[in-house]
């Protein structure tokens, strides 16, 4: 009888120009690996022969996540049960973290799989460590609502939030969006609330600014269609 295999949680790059943030010991947990469940696997192909150019591709299983159906959960316990290892990679950096691969990595525990996480970059704490706002506690909401009216009322929501619990409110938004957002957060958060607008996070381009809303408003911007999260502390 196969003893269970375990679950490696393999991080990737934020952009590939910035490789150097993945480190070294992740090599060989993916050399550990038999079988890789991606959230998409072209990207991940690419990303494994960068850090790892003799790896050959076809040698190894791969599984696209989309929500973890019922389907891909089957086949990653059965694999686990077989007692092969298995590397979970995803768009957020950080597999499990705003991420679906959360879903295997509870059908892992369920079973009593080892889990093994790695470091890497992660957008949400990154963004958070530079913001200047409070790290004690927070909350990530993942993406507000996309009607403007309603997109309005869940901000005043999580600033009067923000202010009631001293917390850090932060979130996300599609690339092409994020100028009607900063247009929302302006036109409904108080003047003095502070807003960090964290761009292009771990690249060559990065732009990390916390101004307060009322300074907001005097400043220029132009980060259409670029990867950004926000957050905003209510004083």
């Amino acid at each position: 009888m196969n003893s269970i295999g375990n679950v490696y949680l393999i991080p990737t790059f934020l952009h590939e120009d910035a490789l150097q943030t993945i480190p070294t010991y992740v090599l060989d947990a993916a050399k550990n690996c038999s079988a890789f469940f991606v959230e998409n696997e072209k990207t991940a192909r690419r990303f494994l022969k960068k850090i790892w150019k003799e790896m050959v591709i076809d040698d190894y299983q791969w599984f696209t996540i989309h929500k973890a159906e019922e389907t891909i959960q089957h086949e990653f316990i059965q694999l686990l049960k077989e007692g092969k290892n298995i590397g979970i990679i995803s768009e957020a950096g950080c597999p499990a973290i705003a991420d679906p691969g959360q879903i295997l990595v509870a059908a892992a525990q369920k079973i009593n799989a080892v889990v093994k996480p790695f470091v890497g970059p992660n957008s949400i704490l990154l963004a958070l460590m530079a913001s200047g706002m409070n790290g004690q506690q927070f909350t990530f909401n993942g993406y507000l609502p996309i009607d403007s009216t309603e997109r309005k009322k869940k901000i005043k929501e999580l600033e009067q939030e923000s202010f009631k619990k001293n917390c850090t409110q932060i979130f996300i938004e599609t690339p092409y969006r994020n100028h009607q957002l900063i247009k929302d957060l302006i036109e409904s958060c108080k003047n003095e609330t502070k807003l960090c607008i964290a761009v292009d996070i771990t690249a060559s381009t990065e732009n990390i600014i916390t101004k307060s809303i009322a300074q907001w408003k005097q400043h220029s911007f132009d980060i259409h269609k670029k990867l950004a999260i926000f957050l905003i502390h209510a004083n």
